[in-house]
């Protein structure tokens, strides 16, 4: 593992799997591939190391959910996932101008990943 993915203290953060719910895969499938493969790729790649916001972050902890809901932001589209143990769950990924559309399916759902 690289230092980068170490914390300050020395000590190695916990590495989440990256797993994305049906609708999400939806969601990536509806996309043209190129744009598809390099956003599951951000991702993973971001999710998997910092899921949890820490300082000026692409990831945000959104408030009013139970269990807690965070959204990630790359380029143009929003993701929203849940951590569930050792699992960064996807629920959604969507465009920016519908990611309020979007939130409001996922708090009527409040179904719990």
């Amino acid at each position: 593992m690289s230092s980068s993915a170490s914390s300050i203290s020395g000590m190695r953060e916990k590495r989440l799997r990256v797993v994305f719910s049906p609708a999400a895969v939806r969601d990536v499938e509806r996309l043209e591939t190129a744009v598809a493969v390099a956003l599951v790729r951000d991702i993973q790649t971001y999710l998997e190391i910092r899921p949890v916001p820490f300082g000026k972050s692409r990831t945000k902890k959104l408030a009013g959910f139970d269990p807690p809901l965070y959204r990630m932001r790359s380029g143009d589209f929003r993701a929203y996932y849940r951590i569930c143990g050792d699992e960064a769950v996807v629920l959604a990924v969507t465009r920016r101008e519908d990611s309020d559309k979007r939130l409001k399916r996922i708090a009527e759902e409040r179904r719990r990943y």
